[in-house]
This record gives structure tokens, C-alpha cells and sequence, in this order.
């Protein structure tokens, strides 16, 4: 699955729109203190108030939001898992019997109930519908240019979402002309801020894929592993932090522990480039050891044989064949910038100005050196320029 197939679902989350069609909702309510199914509901979509409507399609589209590898994980399924979630995922998808649908849905939250524990009461939402992908396709026998075809993707989303105790509140009252203390017991679900949940099944090529599964979690790199585990019994996939770091451990293993700025900047330098010449293919591009050594070998780092970064990849990955994104290599936490972390302070910088910063020593004492075109300003404040 690629950032533009997670778009093109993620846009059709609206009211009204001619390419989705969501036929039940099931709400399914967990008592924390009990650990059990306290209330659970299925009606048709189409007759929840359209103020419902809005915030469950608020929160299918923030669920759907984030970046690949981060917050969306495109999962495979565990091939000898006892009694798998695939196979329950995919008799839900193709019956069109609402009870058995419903059914299916909450021996899934059993199986979240199963060996865990809710910290706060928590409401888990299925929906069930399709969503239609438009696809150009010639027709030679019609003579026409083209033709516009729409195929249906059916789906089940899931989205866990936890709830909060109301605030108690001063209201005025317009006709008895006095304040009075409103006192609410009712718990707020927060549907701004879905925790988890999935999008099955997830797609390839365009297409369907029954076998994998997106899964969505709102801590950004950390995923639940009870969850993919054992509610999904999916497989676990590397985060981009993970990612970044086995690319971090391999550079190190090649070329040791300190690397030049100006080394590390071209090193970044190359691999934003590689992203972009790549950004309009289906595949996003990944690092192997070839391209790790081209990388270093254009990047100036001496003394480079094809089997000293093969031995890197077979020591830190166990796998000398082993791909990365190079996304997930890229800095993080912003896509754009590169964090300098120090005692005193923590500086952003872009990964092609890392050539104008310098870790310099001077008197003594390790300092960092900025290149700067024009004057630094601090609070409004210009700073004088000093002569060392």
C-alpha cells in the first residue's frame, strides 16, 4: 500500500460523497471495570442523525490519517495462527447478512477483551461499506479514446476510541434568569481521537488484497503488539524509528562512530534526491547494500568494498539482502529537518544546510559553529557579531 492509495480512501470519508456507500455501524461499548461488553448497537448508517454521521466520518478520516510506517502499518496476516482474524475479516466481508456481519464483529471484540485490560470505559466502532475507485480503460470494439470504469471495493473499518468523564459547568438559564450548576454523569467518547483501529482489506496495486490488512494506531511509531499480535494475529512491521535507527547501526558498522558534517550531509543529500526522482512511482524506494554503498562511495567515505557494507548488513540486520525505505531513513520527526540534540539546546536544520554547521573546538572546549548569510535574530533582538 502507498501514501496515494491511503489518500484516495481517506477522501472519500464524507457525507454524501458518490464514491462510498457505508451500509451498518456497529458501536460496541466496554466497561472498564469489568472488562466486559456492557451495551452494543448496529442500526443502518443511512438512519444515524446526520450529526452522528459527521463526527463518525470525522473520525474515520483522522483514524485514516498519518504516515505510512508511523501511524498507518500495512500488516500481513500470520500464516498458522489458531483461529485467524483473517479468516473471520474475510467471511464479514463478503456476507451480506447484516446479523452474521454483526456477529463476526463481536467475537473480534472478544478477542480484544482477550488477555488485556482497559484503563478507561471504551467504545470499539465497525462500519461496513464500499468504496468505489474510477478507472480509465480503453475500448477499441466502441472506438472510443477511452472509457471511465468504476470497480467496488467492499471494506470493514475498525476504530477504538476511549472515553472521558465530563466537566461539571456554570450555566446561565435565559427564562428562569439565574446560574445554575449543570451536573453531567454521561461519558464523553472521544471521536476526535481515535487510538487504534483497522482498514480491511487493505490494497495493492489499486487493487483488494485480502491477505494484508492496514492498521492504525494513533502513537506515532508505536504500534500495539497485542493487538496486531493477537487481536489481528497479523505480523509485526518495522516502524520508521526502527528503520532509522538499523540505518544509523549500519553507517556506523561501515564507517565507525564519527562521520564529518560535511559527509553526513551528502549522505542525506543523496537519499532525498533518490526520493524525489522516485516520488511519482508506484513503489517507494528502498536502500539495499548496493545503494547504501553508492550512497558512502558519492558521499566521500574512503576505503568502501561492496563486502564491508554486505558484512554491515549481515551483522546489524542478520540478513545481507535486507531493504529499507528510504523514507523510514530519512530524519525524523519532522520529514524535512535534522535534530542536533545538545546539553544546551536542541537545533533544527534541514538536511542540505548541514554543511554550513561544525562541531569546532575552541578554547578548550567543544562548540558548535553555524554558517550564517545574514544576521541571527533572537526574539526580535539582533545579535551583535562577535570576533574570535
Amino acid at each position: 500500500m502507498i501514501k496515494k492509495e491511503v489518500a484516495h480512501i481517506r477522501k472519500q470519508f464524507k457525507l454524501d460523497h458518490d464514491l462510498l456507500n457505508i451500509y451498518d455501524i456497529l458501536n460496541v461499548y466496554i466497561m472498564k471495570e469489568s472488562n466486559e461488553i456492557y451495551h452494543w448497537e448496529r442500526q443502518p448508517f443511512g438512519l444515524v442523525d446526520r450529526e452522528k454521521q459527521e463526527l463518525y466520518m470525522a473520525n474515520f478520516k483522522k483514524l485514516l490519517t498519518g504516515e505510512l510506517d508511523q501511524k498507518l502499518f500495512e500488516l500481513k496476516f500470520q500464516e498458522e495462527a489458531e483461529e485467524p482474524t483473517q479468516v473471520l475479516l474475510h467471511q464479514a466481508l463478503v456476507t451480506g447478512d447484516s446479523d452474521e456481519w454483526q456477529d463476526l464483529m463481536l467475537l473480534l471484540v472478544e478477542k480484544m477483551l482477550a488477555d488485556t485490560k482497559y484503563e478507561r470505559d471504551t467504545v470499539v466502532t465497525f462500519v461496513r461499506g464500499q468504496y468505489f475507485r474510477p478507472t480509465k480503460a480503453r475500448n477499441d470494439e466502441a472506438e472510443e479514446s477511452e472509457k471511465n470504469e468504476v470497480f467496488a471495493n467492499p471494506f470493514i473499518l475498525c476504530s477504538v476510541n476511549s472515553t472521558e468523564k465530563p466537566r461539571n459547568s456554570l450555566l446561565f438559564d435565559y427564562v428562569e434568569r439565574e446560574f445554575k450548576y449543570n451536573i453531567i454523569v454521561d461519558p464523553i467518547i472521544k471521536l476526535s481521537a481515535p487510538e487504534q483501529g483497522f482498514f480491511y482489506p487493505s490494497v495493492t496495486d489499486n487493487y483488494s488484497d485480502v491477505n494484508r490488512i492496514l492498521y492504525c494506531t494513533a502513537k506515532s511509531n508505536f504500534p500495539d503488539p497485542h493487538f496486531i499480535g493477537q487481536v489481528l494475529n497479523a505480523e509485526r512491521s518495522v516502524t520508521a524509528l526502527e528503520e532509522r535507527a538499523i540505518f544509523e547501526e549500519i553507517v556506523k558498522e561501515v564507517v565507525g562512530e564519527q562521520l564529518d558534517v560535511a559527509t553526513l550531509a551528502q549522505v542525506y543529500e543523496e537519499i532525498h534526491q533518490l526520493i524525489e526522482t522516485n516520488e511519482d512511482e508506484d513503489e517507494p524506494p528502498k536502500l539495499d547494500y548496493k545503494d547504501v554503498e553508492r550512497v558512502l562511495t558519492v558521499s566521500g567515505v574512503e576505503n568502501l568494498t561492496t563486502e564491508k557494507v554486505e558484512r554491515a548488513f549481515q551483522t546489524i540486520v542478520d540478513d545481507k539482502n535486507y531493504e529499507m525505505k528510504a523514507n523510514s531513513v530519512m530524519p525524523k520527526f519532522t520529514s524535512k529537518s535534522i535534530k542536533i540534540d545538545t546539553k544546551v539546546a536542541t537545533i533544527s536544520v534541514s538536511p542540505q544546510d548541514l554543511r554550513y554547521v561544525k562541531q569546532v573546538n575552541y578554547q578548550g572546549r567543544r562548540c558548535i559553529l553555524i554558517e550564517v548569510d545574514e544576521d541571527a535574530v533572537i526574539e526580535g533582538f539582533t545579535l551583535s557579531t562577535e570576533t574570535i
